[in-house]
């Protein structure tokens, strides 16, 4: 028909032509009409629905840049008096539609009136798009074309100077859980400084409390809707949650944007990844990887799958999906087989370690809490110091001496954090068995953390696990970066924690306690 191939005009929603035959043919079917019209007026769709609604098709990823909206408006009819409607707003979000537009067409199969919806470029208190109020059918003033560029170049101001690039990616994290909101927000200060750890940039933060966890989900698809929202608005293609992800909630966010989801799991392996140095710890990582994405590897071919035909048949899609994962299973075995070889070497090592009789002392702690530079001071070394995150993975083992002049072996292992995720705990196994053949743990804690009770706590809670076999080994806990905290913060941690010992280990203060106290629970162990 002549209504799909003429252009619609700049200045108005639509001719009054256009109007009368769209209202027209939509009553003539008794159906719901729609049009995707681009910003040169281009009918680019058209969408014929029930009387009810009208259902959109994937579209193709048609215009680059994070900040962009689809450069696609949509026009559809309605039989009914109503106007935009909640999932008129749905499918506006999820699509980043520059806009909505309803026509009302009445039983006659006139026009009546329009109404027109369209995003807002911050996030307000209330919802982040603008409803505008119903308008006569023949008052046609419009400029959406106007209004969507407006809009883009309004959410770049806003999101200021934070470009994106290959290099430094922007990132929306995302707190769903059931815990209070001190919580959210503490957690999501760790995933912050995770993110800056792996070279993201973070852009916002949303968190939600919930009552329950959508099992498919995660959280609701009005929140979904606003998530998009903010993303777009913070200018982020990455979206970070907190926690774990389901491999049916990853592969279903997935399906929802177009902005690539991670979680928690996937950051920190990717930091290991990035960390990692020695043939050891590289084998591991890719081995803790390997674990963690087998079971997501369904739906990663979802267009492939449909392509199966024939009773019993195997198509394309099958076979990707059996092809990954066959692969998957093989290079963890051949990983598996080298790590044991490392491990063998390093059980004589251990003999040799043993036939000395040297004590060994293992520090260990949460990450980033100072263990590397108590290191290099005991025993002056030089092994890398970063104020990061998991700057440190390869286990390290120097040896210094006891104001007696009887010598140690010092060991530094990889950090742990809260939570930490169970492909790493199994990866890494080999490399904690360090702790099990120390004398005694050297407990580091960060005590200028404002978290560092609950940071104790999960490193104590890893510690106490029975798959780690340290249940029996002496510890001793210490409060470093003493020197960094004020007259209060000192007596309060002081009275929640007598058994610590203070010390700094950039400065050196505390260190004649901490030996005293080394050598003598070392001579009571022995």
């Amino acid at each position: 028909m002549r209504l799909f191939k003429r252009r619609f005009p700049m200045t108005e929603v639509y001719t009054t032509e256009q109007a009368r035959e769209l209202a027209l043919l939509s009553r003539a079917m008794g159906r719901q009409i729609g049009l995707l019209v681009d910003r040169r007026g281009r009918v680019c769709m058209v969408l014929v629905g029930t009387a009810m609604g009208i259902f959109i098709p994937d579209l193709p990823r048609v215009r680059a840049g994070v900040e962009r909206l689809r450069g696609l408006r949509l026009l559809h009819t309605h039989l009914t008096p109503e106007g935009v409607t909640a999932e008129d707003i749905m499918d506006m979000l999820f699509l980043r539609l520059d806009a909505v537009i309803t026509l009302t067409v009445n039983q006659e199969g006139f026009p009546v009136q329009w109404q027109s919806a369209h995003l807002l470029p911050f996030r307000p208190a209330g919802d982040p798009w603008r409803v505008e109020n119903p308008r006569p059918w023949d008052r046609t003033e419009a400029r959406f074309t106007d209004l969507a560029e407006n809009l883009e170049t309004e959410i770049v101001r806003r999101a200021g100077d934070g470009i994106e690039t290959p290099e430094l990616r922007r990132a929306l994290l995302v707190s769903v859980d059931t815990s209070p909101h001190f919580i959210q927000k503490r957690n999501l200060d760790e995933l912050a400084a995770l993110a800056q750890t792996a070279g993201i940039s973070v852009a916002d933060r949303v968190v939600q409390r919930v009552q329950h966890i959508n099992p498919a989900l995660l959280l609701g698809k009005g929140k979904l809707a606003e998530l998009e929202v903010a993303a777009l608005q913070a200018r982020a293609s990455l979206l970070i949650f907190d926690g774990e992800l389901t491999p049916a909630q990853l592969h279903n966010l997935a399906d929802s944007t177009e902005r690539e989801v991670i979680d928690r799991t996937q950051l920190i392996l990717s930091i290991f990844a990035r960390h990692a140095t020695t043939r050891t710890g590289k084998l591991q990582v890719e081995l803790a990887q390997l674990r963690y994405l087998r079971p997501r590897l369904a739906g990663r071919h979802k267009n492939m799958d449909s392509l199966m035909g024939g009773i019993g048949g195997r198509g394309p899609g099958e076979t990707k999906l059996e092809t990954d994962r066959r692969r998957s299973r093989e290079r963890a075995t051949r990983i598996g087989h080298e790590l044991e070889q490392i491990k063998s070497r390093r059980i004589i090592a251990k003999k040799r370690r043993a036939r000395s009789s040297l004590p060994v002392i293992a520090l260990v702690g949460y990450t980033n809490a100072g263990k590397t530079t108590l290191l290099n001071a005991l025993t002056r070394s030089r092994c890398l110091v970063e104020n990061k995150l998991f700057a440190t993975l390869d286990p390290a083992a120097r040896r210094m001496r006891f104001p007696e002049e009887r010598p140690l072996i010092v060991t530094d292992t990889v950090g742990f954090i809260r939570d930490l995720p169970e492909e790493l705990k199994e990866a890494f196994k080999d490399t904690l068995e360090e702790l099990r053949d120390a004398d005694m743990l050297v407990h580091v804690a960060d005590a200028s953390h404002p978290d560092v009770l609950q940071q104790i706590a999960a490193v104590e809670d890893i510690l106490a696990e029975p798959g780690m076999g340290l249940q029996a080994k002496p510890v001793l806990l210490l409060l470093n970066k003493w020197d960094a905290l004020g007259p209060e913060a000192k007596a309060g941690l002081a009275d929640s924690l007598p058994q610590a010992l203070p010390l700094s280990a950039k400065t050196g203060k505390g260190f004649s306690a901490l030996l005293q106290e080394v050598e003598r629970r070392l001579a009571i162990s022995r």
